[in-house]
């Protein structure tokens, strides 16, 4: 800790009295004053890391406040490399937790080559729909010391803690800039947040008011704070009715964001957070949208930090998919909840195995569905699973999603007031009441 504190008044004393006009008046070339400027950013930003380390050592920890499970953006998802190119990209996140300071993942995971960033940037957004950021609150984010950062094909990389206090349920604004695009995108299209895009290093930019814009997140994995060492996150994995489908765009109302606004209010649950870890149209056994749940496993469940309870809600893709494009066996329908339910045992068992507690949610309605139109055997296969997921000696405990938004008249099939349109996804009322349901005793410590 001496030599921290040694490092931290050296940088500190030498940014007093050193400036880059300094520099140069003192006969430094241009190219040397900026080599000097970025050695000494450096070392604020080492001193900094250094000391945002050293109150985690103290009793705090880190717990992931906001995630997003990461996928290969489909073609009409997907920025146009050129617009990658030389670009500078500002996205919004909502946290569910807060903190004293921050760290921000980005990630390559889908990458086939090593991505670059030149420089990356954290603020405080003026609004949740406006590329506009707090000038007073931008800090500049560092990567073992470096303002830039390269990320081999495959990897994720975390930065280094910077000291940034945000609040519960706030927005933060992240900000890099590409110098060449990614060989292949990585990220998460269903992000119902705005993110804007424009040419050339803007990533200081209190705004960027001629900025292309488009609702999905790229590269940007997970964001901790640091936190009391008692602290946790609910991690939710999921398809598309835990991704948000039909929830408001930049209105955080998923059923995920209701949870954590729940847990914030209650003083007892505080300082749990929230990771949604949803992929629309994602599937159990078999690759759709984002690879099956058992092989995101350990990226999407194990790896967030802080990561104690875990809720599966997850099949129905599996369950309609089966039979979209013409009736099956009856033997297939059977095979496949059996498949079903057999990977929520090889779940469970995952889970339990790094101590988590994993709480099963039922599969809700979706009868009248344009997309799936399931018939008698589908509806039937949704019934053998939730019975499987409700029985005892399973999961931990159930959360009967089923039982919150279906019609009492029809249970096969959404309740109006839930549906939002398509009787497949809630509306956000749907969503809302989902996330009211939940117990909050669960998520006792």
């Amino acid at each position: 800790m001496r030599l921290i504190g040694k490092i931290a008044r050296i940088a500190a004393k030498v940014a007093r009295i050193t400036s880059l006009n300094a520099a140069l008046t003192a006969g430094l070339t241009a190219g040397k004053a900026v080599r000097f400027a970025i050695l000494i950013a450096g070392l604020l930003a080492l001193a900094n890391g250094a000391w945002a380390e050293r109150g985690a050592a103290k009793g705090d920890a880190w717990v992931s406040s906001w995630g997003a499970s990461q996928q290969i953006p489909e073609p009409q998802n997907a920025l146009p490399p050129d617009d990658m190119r030389d670009a500078t990209l500002r996205q919004i996140v909502h946290l569910s937790l807060g903190g004293a300071a921050l760290r921000v993942h980005l990630s390559n995971a889908f990458g086939t080559e090593a991505l670059h960033f030149t420089s990356v940037h954290i603020a405080h957004p003026l609004s949740p729909s406006s590329a506009a950021i707090e000038p007073a609150s931008d800090r500049a984010l560092t990567f073992a010391g470096r303002l830039e950062v390269t990320i081999p094909p495959g990897a994720e990389y975390v930065s280094d803690p910077v000291d940034m206090p945000v609040a519960a349920l706030s927005d933060v604004s992240v900000t890099f800039h590409l110098d060449a695009p990614p060989a292949q995108e990585t990220g998460h299209p269903g992000s119902r947040s705005t993110s804007y895009y424009v040419h050339g290093d803007q990533v200081t930019a209190a705004d960027l008011p001629n900025a292309k814009h488009v609702d999905h997140w790229y590269q940007l994995t997970e964001i901790d704070v640091r936190t009391t060492a008692e602290a946790g996150v609910v991690v939710a994995l999921g398809d598309s009715t835990t991704d948000g489908h039909a929830a408001t765009t930049n209105g955080n109302d998923r059923w995920t964001d209701v949870l954590a606004a729940r847990l914030q209010a209650e003083k007892k649950t505080r300082d749990i957070g929230v990771s949604n870890q949803g992929i629309g149209g994602n599937h159990v056994l078999t690759d759709g949208l984002g690879p099956n749940v058992l092989a995101r496993f350990d990226r999407d469940v194990l790896a967030p930090a802080g990561v104690r309870w875990l809720i599966v809600f997850e099949g129905v893709n599996d369950l309609g998919g089966l039979a979209r494009n013409g009736e099956v066996s009856a033997d297939q329908h059977a095979a496949l909840v059996a498949r079903l339910i057999a990977a929520y045992q090889q779940i469970i068992a995952r889970a339990h195995a790094h101590g988590l507690l994993v709480y099963g949610a039922t599969i809700t309605p979706y009868t009248g569905s344009g997309y799936y139109h399931p018939g008698l055997w589908s509806e039937g296969d949704r019934q053998a699973v939730n019975a499987w997921i409700r029985a005892d000696g399973h999961f931990d405990a159930v959360i009967d999603f089923d039982k919150v938004v279906r019609d009492p008249a029809h249970p096969e099939m959404l309740l109006p007031a839930f549906d939002s349109g398509d009787h497949l996804h809630p509306s956000p009322a749907g969503y809302k009441a989902l996330g009211d349901a939940i117990p909050l005793n669960l998520f006792g410590k």
